[in-house]
């Protein structure tokens, strides 16, 4: 079988992205599909009309699947899968038109999955009830930098996982690529509580959505595995991007534009697992994965399902800094705490300047 695949959101082309605003994704999920015999790139949408134009001639789109309204693409062109790669307030509209327009099978959002929690629960419920593959481009679990760790931790090389230690810059844009791994070391088990505070004093909106300068948050997961996150630029916090602590060990991934990962045995010294591994070449593992899954019928590891569990930690530690207290899971709001407290006056960043 071979599937049609469509994009919206195509940004601008990636040699020129403007930083916080288009990362040109589109161009890195199109580079997976392109290498699959299985996929062939038939339509784009955009609504700046010289972005889709270029990405439809880099990736030899004919110019009947070239197109400004998506609605438009999707009743045209009809795909299989529809890779989403838009400002993250425009998430969930999308997402939620795509699965009703009952045309494909599979719709693959970047990350992360919406700006409220009412929103991500809406599209993780909708995809489940029309039978829709729905996935987030949580790619970082393809990488041999994250993926040697989890090898190595269920081979026993730490003994039992204790805890499970995150750093990271923000906890909605990059964080839910460090939680989600989180989870991954914790082998996906339920999240029972979470407690954080912020701190936001400047504002940082980053591809439409608002980001906490400085945060610590810290969850457990059902079978006593703790999680902390410290959040911020130019701070040190836990040092790494993951520690993970065992009965009998720690294995790391180390912060460095390289990452590397490595393990400490007890009374052993560091032994490197992994090094000089970029972030980007995770992308296309990460659209096989996506393709084979729905090819297999089998639930993919960046699901919905799962992003929903990371969306609840990143908003339960907001909730939490609202509350000033503990949040016990289920999440039980819908908006996002962070920008309520924003619009109430109860955080009041100040806005940068422009150069």
């Amino acid at each position: 079988m071979t599937y049609d695949i469509a994009f919206i959101g195509t940004g601008p082309e990636p040699e020129n992205p403007v930083w916080g605003e288009s990362a040109a994704m589109a161009y890195r999920h199109a580079e997976g599909y392109r290498e699959r015999q299985d996929c062939r790139i038939v339509a784009a949408a955009d609504i700046v009309r010289e972005n889709v134009a270029a990405f439809a001639a880099e990736f030899d789109v004919d110019e009947d699947g070239i197109f400004e309204d998506y609605e438009a693409m999707l009743d045209a062109v009809e795909p299989d899968i529809v890779s989403v790669s838009t400002p993250v307030p425009t998430h969930a509209e999308i997402v939620l038109d795509c699965i009703e327009s009952g045309v494909p099978e599979a719709i693959h959002c970047e990350k992360p999955m919406a700006t409220t929690w009412g929103d991500a629960r809406l599209m993780a419920q909708e995809a489940s009830r029309r039978d829709v593959q729905l996935t987030f481009n949580h790619q970082r679990r393809f990488s041999p930098v994250w993926r040697e760790p989890k090898r190595v931790l269920e081979e026993g090389a730490i003994g039992d996982l204790r805890r499970v230690e995150v750093g990271t810059s923000t906890l909605l844009d990059n964080g839910t690529h460090h939680i989600d791994l989180a989870h991954m070391y914790a082998s996906e088990a339920p999240v029972e509580w979470v407690i954080g505070q912020v701190d936001y004093r400047e504002e940082y909106v980053k591809y439409g959505a608002h980001n906490e300068n400085q945060g610590l948050v810290q969850w457990a997961y059902d079978g006593g595995v703790q999680g902390i996150a410290t959040t911020g630029f130019g701070e040190d916090g836990v040092g790494v991007h993951h520690r993970l602590h065992g009965t009998d060990g720690v294995i790391e991934v180390t912060p460095w534009s390289e990452a590397q990962a490595r393990v400490r045995r007890d009374g052993e010294g560091w032994e490197t697992l992994v090094s000089g591994v970029e972030n980007a070449a995770a992308v296309p593992p990460a659209i096989d994965h996506v393709v084979e899954c729905l090819r297999d019928g089998v639930e993919p590891e960046c699901s919905a399902r799962r992003a929903l569990s990371v969306t609840e930690v990143i908003f339960g530690a907001w909730e939490s800094a609202r509350r000033r207290g503990r949040v016990d899971l289920p999440l039980r709001v819908d908006d996002n705490p962070l920008e309520a407290m924003v619009e109430s006056g109860q955080l009041s960043p100040e806005p940068v300047e422009e150069d």
